[in-house]
């Protein structure tokens, strides 16, 4: 079966993340995720492309470093602030109509509906994508993709959500990936892909709300009947709360952030013996002490005020009354406490922290590729694996070399080799042949029925490159022991 490997990239207001996936067949293993903190980005738009670039060029080449391999292309999401909604419909007359109607004629249907919109002004204006709303045929109106295809009718016409972004956005994004000499496979709506890697197919079928609690923006994502219905962003976010910390308590921007991951919590009222503590903060002498009450109530305010901005675009929707699932809330910020708590007290709706799903695909245990920040970068990964995008990175022909010291040398025999192949794929370590030469030279030579093999000390040096030419050499050597 076919094995390639798949990055991408999601470009935060407050952090990179950076994923890599090796893809056969239906199964995706995350073997690379790591966040990084991230400049020259705002309110999800590039505000200044040359220190994104700086910051996103350490964080590529340490993820090819650690993985020893180079990568060429990624997949990116697109902004999701300052993004405009319309809707734009398309007919087509069937030539044969006594044939069913394909996927390629609905996808065709929808290449005209995006092709033949007019942009009001279109060296600022760029088309980000489109969802299907609804389609009609000769006697049927108001169906779905699903339920089109394979029906007959001479006539199809369609009606799609439009979605129209920046332009000056996707061309800063080309630019800094061509500063990289890293080509982008593709660019991705996040709201979409997102969707497909939180919410269950019942959720996105009875109807619910996903509130994307980035650091710069906020996005509103509704679904019904399995489709988004209704798209919406508020320029604010998790790096809002930062400041305000930041401004009361007189302290560094870095260190405001730490305090908010560590003690950060909503609704101060239910901290219990945790609202008693005080932090010392060493700024100045004596120590600034500051209570985690306080630090709570800074913090209350200013999601109260997210919060009621989402209901007032919920509202907007016209589809408050059509979310039985609720509402999802995901991102970063969704992982600040008692959110939940607070969302469902002042929306009166059933509210769930949504996190990609663990069936979609595996990675090593207590890995961030399962929490709420990460479903950005996962959700493109699945969706480029979906779309058939081909191979994103390269790897060494020969095995690199490892410090000597990073390396401890263990034995593979006929009754071990294969216990020690299934440890390095659950603990992420990845191994060194010994003797320097080639090993299937060494075999070739001594045929022997040990094999001594060097492997780094540290899990967490996940080579991609080493378990493929590891795997190879002991195939080589399974195969020259049966013909003794």
């Amino acid at each position: 079966m076919e094995e390639k490997y798949i990055a991408s990239i999601d470009l935060g207001s407050s952090k990179f993340g950076l994923c890599v996936a090796r893809v056969t067949g239906d199964d995706v293993q995350i073997v690379y995720y790591k966040e990084t903190p991230s400049e020259g980005i705002r309110a999800s738009l590039i505000a200044n492309p040359m220190k994104a670039s700086q910051k996103l060029k350490e964080a590529v080449q340490e993820a090819e470093r650690e993985l020893m391999i180079q990568i060429l292309q990624v997949v990116v999401g697109m902004p999701r602030s300052e993004v405009a909604q319309v809707t734009a419909s398309a007919r087509i007359d069937r030539s044969r109509p006594d044939d069913y109607i394909t996927a390629e004629e609905v996808a065709t249907l929808k290449s005209i509906a995006l092709e033949t919109y007019p942009l009001d002004n279109p060296e600022k204006q760029i088309i980000y994508g489109a969802v299907a709303q609804s389609f009609s045929i000769d006697d049927e109106i108001q169906l779905v993709e699903e339920e089109v295809v394979g029906t007959l009718s001479s006539s199809l016409e369609g009606n799609f959500k439009v979605f129209l972004g920046n332009r000056t956005a996707t061309t800063a994004l080309d630019k800094i990936f061509n500063q990289l000499g890293i080509s982008i496979a593709k660019k991705y709506f996040l709201p979409e892909v997102v969707a497909r890697t939180v919410l269950t197919e019942e959720e996105r079928s009875s109807g619910v709300a996903l509130v994307d609690v980035g650091a710069g923006v906020t996005s509103l994502a509704i679904y019904h009947g399995g489709i988004m219905r209704y798209y919406a962003s508020i320029p604010f976010g998790g790096k809002v709360i930062t400041g305000d910390i930041r401004t009361e308590c007189s302290i560094s921007e870095d260190l405001a952030e730490k305090i908010k991951k560590r003690f950060g919590a909503c609704m101060p009222g239910k901290l219990a013996t945790l609202s008693e503590k005080v932090l010392q903060i060493r700024v100045t002498e004596p120590y600034k002490e500051v209570p985690v009450r306080y630090i709570s109530e800074i913090i209350d305010c200013r999601c109260r005020e997210i919060v009621e901005a989402v209901l007032y675009y919920i509202q907007e929707s016209g589809l408050q009354n059509s979310l039985r699932s609720g509402i999802v809330l995901t991102g970063g910020g969704a992982e600040l406490t008692n959110l939940v708590p607070l969302v469902k007290e002042m929306s009166g709706y059933e509210v769930r922290r949504g996190t990609t799903r663990y069936s979609l695909f595996s990675a090593p245990v207590g890995s961030r590729a399962y929490s709420a920040a990460a479903t950005s970068a996962i959700g493109m990964v699945l969706s480029a694996k979906e779309d058939s995008l081909p191979d994103c990175v390269t790897l060494p022909e020969k095995a690199p070399e490892v410090p000597e010291e990073e390396m401890m040398e263990v034995e593979v025999t006929d009754e071990t080799r294969n216990t020690i192949s299934d440890e390095e794929l659950e603990t992420g370590e990845t191994g060194k042949l010994l003797p320097d030469e080639d090993f299937g030279e060494a075999v070739k030579k001594e045929k022997p029925k040990t094999q001594k093999v060097k492997m780094p000390k540290r899990p967490g040096i996940l080579s991609i490159a080493w378990t493929k030419i590891r795997s190879s050499a002991l195939d080589f050597y399974d195969d020259e022991n049966k013909e003794e």
